[in-house]
């Protein structure tokens, strides 16, 4: 495959950023029934601060899910090859996420499939604070020949 500039056709390069919530210790304790992960340290206070932390916080896998929602509805579900993430911080309630992405990379092979690698960021905003990186991850999406048109880029990264 040979780097190149363009993107697919109909993919916007910087993805509009998304806000999702403000989470709720309801959004938690929710996920954790969803995801089987009953960890007190995400629902019970007592334990959480016993533990060394101001509150309960977030499932990392929930605020991995939202991204991946998000990097899904840009990039268009049935083109994703690759989802990575890093945490970086924890979610705390009452937080609000600012989802972002950005096309680092493109790659066109000698059959005119075209492969975007794009980086992508969740913010979590408190009500009182600056924004705070809390996970950091990236995508691989693959697109047939740029003469074909693509899934309309237009994120909507889950709940709101």
């Amino acid at each position: 495959m040979t780097e190149s500039d363009t993107v697919p056709f109909g993919l916007v390069v910087d993805a509009p950023d998304h806000r999702v919530g403000p989470l709720t210790r309801t959004d938690f304790v929710r996920y954790a029934g969803a995801g089987g992960d009953f960890n007190p340290i995400h629902h019970d206070e007592t334990f959480a601060r016993a533990a060394g932390y101001p509150s309960v916080f977030g499932h990392g896998l929930l605020t991995a899910g939202i991204l991946g929602g998000y990097a899904a509805s840009w990039l268009g579900r049935r083109n994703l090859r690759r989802f990575t993430v890093r945490y970086m911080g924890q979610v705390w309630p009452g937080d609000t996420l600012v989802l972002s992405g950005e096309v680092l990379r493109t790659r066109t092979g000698p059959d005119g499939v075209t492969e975007v690698e794009v980086g992508l960021a969740v913010h979590s905003e408190a009500e009182a604070g600056e924004p705070r990186l809390v996970l950091r991850g990236g995508a691989t999406a693959v697109y047939p020949s740029s003469d074909e048109a693509v899934h309309p880029s237009q994120p909507e990264g889950g709940r709101s």
